[in-house]
């Protein structure tokens, strides 16, 4: 299957999953989960590489 990447803010992402939120769970819930294991690893990765620069 071709995948897509999109480029998103943290807020336009969570505003995604609410949407999602009122869908029925059966529907949408591998979807919410993928966004989420994406989005959070995203974010550990920029969090780490920001305490890399600070003790740097």
């Amino acid at each position: 299957m071709k995948t897509v990447r999109l480029d998103l803010t943290l807020a336009e992402a969570n505003l995604i999953l609410e949407a999602l939120g009122q869908m029925p769970f059966t529907r949408v819930y591998q979807l919410v989960n993928k966004i989420q294991q994406q989005a959070s690893g995203q974010i550990e990765e920029e969090q780490n590489s920001s305490e890399k620069q600070i003790l740097s």
